[in-house]
């Protein structure tokens, strides 16, 4: 949408030109069950992609790493340079950085030896850290005010040390506690459950409940994608990387059309729309 095409922007109220502002300039989408559905498979996706490259492609870590880290730099530079919140690149982000979450935790523990007890305590403390720096910076975490380049850099930095330490603690629980890729993924499923019954039925703060979501449906997805990849000898379903993660891509190509379809819709409604009196 052009410039020219925005609507006349309210001049009477401070507020209301702020709220008129968000709505044209948010740069991530709304949360809804489909949101939800898509990240979970994006997680997955990172997972099974990751490990296809690695052995399957036969690249190694450390050049799929790099070359992956490339990719996700340049579609970042493309979010960073729109004015607002386009599906098909913002998805394109979140699925590349669900790749190089992965990586970055499988380098660390397969060629570095750091165990998966101190990846996930740094990659949690970094978490911690980008969580605090973006408060003190903006004193909101909500992913509703995202209108800001500084902003929207704290917004990826937490992203993905969420997949990278969802990845390291998916894979402590699964392996290193040995207690297994689908029981991991019940686990971590039933933490989402509770996080989404406080939020729904007891009202708890929807920052705090969206972060805890977001972190904890890593590792569901990557026990997921695990447990459908894995052979059947080592607990998993034997559907390889290749099957699973065509399909997935397939699902999250659809949900990507139908958010474009209904992004375009929204700017049609605002293009119609009068500015706030």
């Amino acid at each position: 949408m052009s410039h020219s095409s925005l609507p006349t922007k309210p001049t009477t109220n401070a507020l209301d030109r702020r709220a008129w502002t968000r709505t044209l300039l948010n740069k991530v989408p709304e949360v809804t069950v489909l949101f939800w559905v898509v990240k979970i498979l994006s997680t997955t996706v990172g997972e099974t992609a990751a490990d296809f490259l690695n052995s399957n492609v036969g690249l190694g870590l450390s050049a799929t790493t790099a070359l992956m880290a490339l990719l996700l730099a340049a579609v970042l530079i493309v979010q960073f340079s729109l004015r607002r919140y386009v599906p098909a690149v913002y998805w394109l982000a979140v699925v590349l950085v669900s790749v190089v979450g992965t990586l970055f935790s499988d380098n660390l523990v397969d060629n570095l030896g750091v165990s998966l007890w101190t990846t996930s305590a740094i990659f949690g403390a970094g978490l911690i850290a980008s969580f605090l720096a973006w408060y003190r910076s903006e004193r909101t975490l909500s992913i509703h005010s995202i209108v800001t380049r500084r902003r929207e850099s704290y917004y990826w930095l937490a992203i993905l040390f969420t997949f990278a330490l969802g990845t390291s603690a998916g894979d402590l629980v699964a392996e290193k506690l040995a207690v297994g890729y689908l029981p991991s993924a019940l686990i971590f499923g039933g933490v989402i459950a509770v996080i989404t019954a406080s939020y729904f039925a007891f009202k708890s703060d929807a920052v705090i409940a969206f972060w805890a979501a977001y972190i904890v449906t890593r590792p569901f997805g990557a026990s997921m994608g695990d447990f459908l990849t894995a052979s059947t000898k080592d607990g998993g379903l034997g559907l390889g990387t290749n099957g699973t993660s065509i399909l997935f891509l397939t699902i999250i190509v659809m949900c990507v059309g139908w958010f474009t379809f209904t992004a375009r819709q929204t700017d049609s409604e605002l293009e119609l729309a009068p500015a706030p009196a």
